[in-house]
């Protein structure tokens, strides 16, 4: 199948490579149950060796400079308790951590989460994480930019391979709050 943005040898339906995916990605797609069929999530085989932004794009594609999300693991702070969530805006932009996703949370103080944290919590490894299959609990904060894509690059899970997404099934996942202003310029 041809993948519908980025230049890709192929891209596989993600229910049809379960195997190329971490555990926590695989159920989520697996038992997935948003409006938007779990067939449409594609799979793209890529080369860890060429995950810097710059490389990536001049090797896959320069449309996907615009059409790639960054997927972040943060920690909301108030009193004794800590609280884990995601955040997802285009690769153009950066987290308001301290603005929109402290308020959101309601914490006192936010900011990125420890490397072990992310990767320990979600299960999938550092640099390809993915809202896909994240914890049921944490909140999945989505840039509406995002949201408003036909389809987004992000992480598969895993540093090799990367999930095409429409932007819309995004806003369906688990704890998903759409945002304006998440990702800033």
């Amino acid at each position: 199948m041809r993948a519908p943005i980025g230049d890709f040898d192929t891209a596989t339906p993600a229910p049809d490579c379960l195997d190329e995916l971490t555990a926590p990605v695989a159920d989520a797609v697996r038992h997935w149950r948003g409006g938007v069929p779990a067939d449409r999530i594609l799979y793209v085989e890529t080369d860890p060796r060429w995950a810097d932004t710059a490389v990536f794009v001049e090797h896959y594609g320069r449309d996907l400079l615009e059409r790639s999300a960054n997927c972040v693991v943060v920690a909301g702070k108030r009193g004794g308790g800590t609280t884990l969530a995601a955040c997802v805006v285009l690769s153009t932009t950066r987290v308001d951590v301290n603005g929109v996703v402290r308020r959101q949370l309601g914490a006192r103080k936010a900011s990125f989460a420890a490397m072990d944290t992310a990767t320990g919590e979600t299960g999938m490894e550092y640099g390809g994480i993915t809202p896909v299959g994240l914890p049921a609990d944490w909140p999945v904060l989505v840039d509406a930019a995002v949201v408003d894509l036909p389809y987004v690059l992000v992480g598969s899970g895993r540093r090799r391979g990367k999930l095409l997404v429409p932007g819309k099934a995004l806003a369906g996942l688990p704890g998903a709050v759409v945002l304006e202003g998440l990702g800033v310029a």
